[in-house]
């Protein structure tokens, strides 16, 4: 009995450390946080979803920083400024949204507001701008 226990633990971590494995390669699915069913994607999946024109790339972060560098075609909304509930109130939530910010925090809290808001169709960035750049990807100022 000890010795099946064993084995399927040791099983149980095997398959853990494979998991994480793939998905520090990127190579994992779409994850999907469970409390808010937003999809969590790497930066070549964002790519991807960024080609299809009537998706909406949507920047969370300062002005400033937008200003600086950001993914081209982007929206620009900050997530902190006093009047992001009613900016992004006024968009269509039809529309599927990429959301990013720098490195993943402040999007993450945009799309919860954008759920509770009735947005259905999210996918943020999980590690943000600065990922994105890191890869190589376009830039625009």
């Amino acid at each position: 009995m000890r010795t099946k226990l064993v084995v399927l633990v040791i099983g149980a971590l095997a398959m853990t450390t494979q998991v994480r494995a793939a998905d520090s390669r990127g190579a994992s699915p779409p994850a999907t946080n469970a409390a808010t069913k937003v999809k969590i994607v790497g930066v070549e999946e964002f790519d991807k979803l960024r080609a299809n024109k009537t998706n909406v790339v949507l920047d969370v972060r300062t002005t400033r920083e937008f200003k600086a560098g950001h993914i081209p075609g982007a929206l620009n909304i900050d997530v902190n400024s006093p009047d992001f509930d009613q900016k992004v109130g006024e968009l269509d939530r039809n529309k599927t949204y990429l959301v990013h910010c720098a490195a993943g925090v402040r999007s993450a809290k945009a799309c919860k507001k954008l759920e509770t808001m009735g947005f259905r169709d999210l996918f943020d960035l999980r590690t943000g701008f600065h990922g994105w750049e890191q890869a190589g990807k376009p830039v625009e100022k």
